[in-house]
């Protein structure tokens, strides 16, 4: 889904310096990717998705369904201070960019109060080399629009043993298309699932972030 975005929008790399090689562009790009899995050791923070770059940062163990899901103030200043040591500093309000490696973390905005969380990335103006700072709901979501349904299904459950998400929210904004209804039938085990990493350590004892 993410990908055909890319390509619809002709949102694609930058042009090279003159000079400039891909295969020096690659290096730079892949060492960079392989650093960003440091990023795994906080447990607020994961690369929850290396190949469709998505980060995720972890907010509060409990949802209701009428929650706002969008990126807070400490979920923002969480993600820049994990990505500082790498060489990201905040350019703007939404990007957090490493200019060396030229890789941008791009924020989404949060356009309305009743928006969905499958809206979060759809529309953002990244490149296929740029990461985007998600929720962990929005990253289920972006799972769910993107991978057959085991593999979504599958990806969601590494997802919230580390970082729970609003699955009531998820189901409200479940939308009339095949791939939505196909997932539905699995929000009933993937609340179980939750529910037994939200008791069990290391989650249990994980405070929300303020």
């Amino acid at each position: 889904m993410i990908r055909n975005l890319i390509a619809f929008f002709g949102l694609v790399g930058l042009p090279r310096a003159e000079g400039a090689s891909a295969e020096c562009e690659d290096e730079v790009d892949t060492g960079l990717a392989s650093r960003m899995r440091a990023l795994d050791r906080d447990p607020y923070l994961s690369i929850a998705d290396p190949d469709l770059r998505l980060i995720s940062v972890f907010d509060d163990l409990k949802y209701d369904r009428a929650d706002l899901d969008m990126l807070t103030g400490p979920m923002r200043r969480r993600a820049v201070r994990g990505l500082e040591p790498l060489g990201f500093r905040q350019v703007s309000g939404a990007v957090i960019e490493n200019r060396s490696a030229d890789v941008r973390v791009v924020m989404p905005k949060q356009h309305s109060l009743g928006a969905s969380p499958f809206d979060a990335a759809r529309y953002l103006s990244r490149r296929s080399r740029d990461y985007v700072l998600l929720t962990p709901t929005q990253v289920a979501c972006q799972f769910i629009d993107s991978y057959p349904v085991e593999d979504a299904v599958e990806r969601i459950r590494v997802l919230v043993a580390k970082h729970p998400i609003n699955l009531l929210k998820i189901a409200d904004h479940l939308e009339h298309n095949d791939r939505h209804a196909t997932f539905r039938p699995a929000i009933g085990h993937l609340k179980f699932v939750q529910r037994e990493a939200v008791e069990a350590e290391p989650l249990r004892s994980r405070r929300a972030l303020r």
